[in-house]
């Protein structure tokens, strides 16, 4: 029983065509993400180098992400995990 060749890895087909592109078009992506996280790291170097801690900004990022319910309900357990190992 011989196999045929599908459609999709067929090269001479548009959809070899259509993959190849994806492919292209991602590894421009990846290369473009991973020049903006050398940017992101000399941003913090440079905010560390004036004294500020980077922890607390990584920290803030984060935060501004959420909505302030989601941050209003991550600080309310976080306080009542505290509290409850005597923490607080």
């Amino acid at each position: 029983m011989a196999a045929s060749a599908s459609p999709a890895v067929d090269p001479s087909s548009v959809a070899a065509d259509q993959l190849k592109s994806f492919i292209e078009r991602i590894e421009r992506l990846e290369e473009e993400k991973a020049g903006l996280a050398g940017d992101i790291k000399d941003v913090y170097a440079e905010a560390k180098g004036t004294g500020f801690d980077t922890k607390a900004l990584r920290k803030i990022i984060s935060l501004r992400k959420k909505d302030h319910a989601e941050r209003q309900e991550e600080e309310a357990i976080l306080e009542l995990y505290m509290q409850a190992l005597g923490m607080a």
